[in-house]
């Protein structure tokens, strides 16, 4: 048991917790956006706001980390961290803006299962960062996690087999796969915010 002489900076675990939150927040309006073609722009402007709100967690996260003596774990783990969700979010953020950019009105099928992914991901993460405090329960977390991404990969490798099957002109390829990339990302980056909360779990064990 750890000898602690100077009270630890708990904060950080409800800090966490709120990031995660707000990925839960873009990731059920990315679906909408993709589902719904209703009014894509207003989504949008949602998701910017959810991107913002993101970017000020993560500062003051940042802000805490350089304020506080003794941090719940290492500080280069909690930097990584909020660096990581944040990550997240800002792919989820620029794929939606493309869409509107781009105007694009119709999407492959596999699309939205991509956001659905993309969504259950959120979902568990958000679950998972409070467990942070005890450290226990967490290795169906990223076990789940990293199965999603895989689910993710094989049908990001569907759509891009869709894409240069000759069905869509050269134009509509190219925007799409944009689209596609940044969400392959983004549940790239779900994953990179999993490892880290394994490799802080071991640690910390």
């Amino acid at each position: 048991m750890r000898l602690r002489l100077t009270p630890r900076e708990d904060s950080f675990y409800d800090m966490f917790a709120d990031s995660a939150n707000n990925l839960v927040t873009g990731a059920r309006l990315l679906v909408e956006l993709i589902s719904d073609g209703t009014d894509r722009g207003a989504i949008a402007e949602k998701m910017r706001a959810c991107e913002h709100a993101g970017d000020e967690a993560t500062h003051a996260i940042m802000r805490r980390l350089n304020e506080t003596f003794i941090t719940p774990f290492d500080r280069e783990d909690i930097y990584r961290l909020a660096s990581q969700i944040d990550d997240v979010m800002d792919e989820m953020e620029e794929a939606a803006d493309l869409v509107v950019l781009y105007k694009i009105d119709e999407f492959p099928k596999e699309i939205v299962h991509q956001v659905e992914v993309l969504e259950r991901a959120a979902e568990l993460t958000a679950e998972a960062m409070p467990r942070l405090r005890s450290m226990k329960e967490l290795n169906e977390y990223w076990i789940e996690i990293n199965r999603l991404e895989n689910e993710g990969d094989r049908v990001y490798r569907k759509l891009l087999a869709k894409l240069f099957s000759g069905d869509y002109d050269t134009l509509t390829v190219l925007k799409l796969k944009q689209v596609i990339d940044r969400l392959e990302e983004a549940a790239d980056a779900f994953e990179h915010v999993a490892n880290t909360v394994e490799t802080i779990a071991v640690k910390e064990s």
